[in-house]
């Protein structure tokens, strides 16, 4: 009878696991992109339609009412995507904590 020996899978598993998350997160990120150049084109569209109908007279809610409230679903649809760290990432962390201690070096230097 044969062994089989299941420590060696577990790369393979591992590799398989991190494909399927790579296409997952590659799926999200163009499900992004596909929303926000639909947004710019439609309302694009909206605009220039609305702007022609009226003689240019676009400054009115009615215009922008589609675009800001598409886009605070844009920005939602974002954050789901990139998650809370589209803002404030690490490197941004990393940065304000250094720009803190440089600042706290140069006040202590004069005192």
């Amino acid at each position: 009878m044969k062994r089989i020996d299941y420590k060696s899978g577990q790369g393979d598993f591992r590799k398989e696991e991190a494909y399927i998350r790579a296409q997952k997160r590659i799926k999200e990120l163009k499900g992004f992109y596909w929303h926000a150049f639909w947004y710019v084109a439609v309302n694009i569209f909206i605009i220039i339609m609305i702007g022609r109908g009226s003689g240019w007279n676009i400054w009115h809610f009615g215009t922008f009412a589609t675009p800001l409230f598409w886009g605070i679903g844009l920005g939602f649809h974002a954050l789901g995507v990139f998650g809370k760290n589209l803002f404030f990432s690490k490197s941004w962390e990393d940065r304000k904590v250094k720009e803190f201690m440089e600042e706290e070096n140069r006040r202590q230097k004069f005192q």
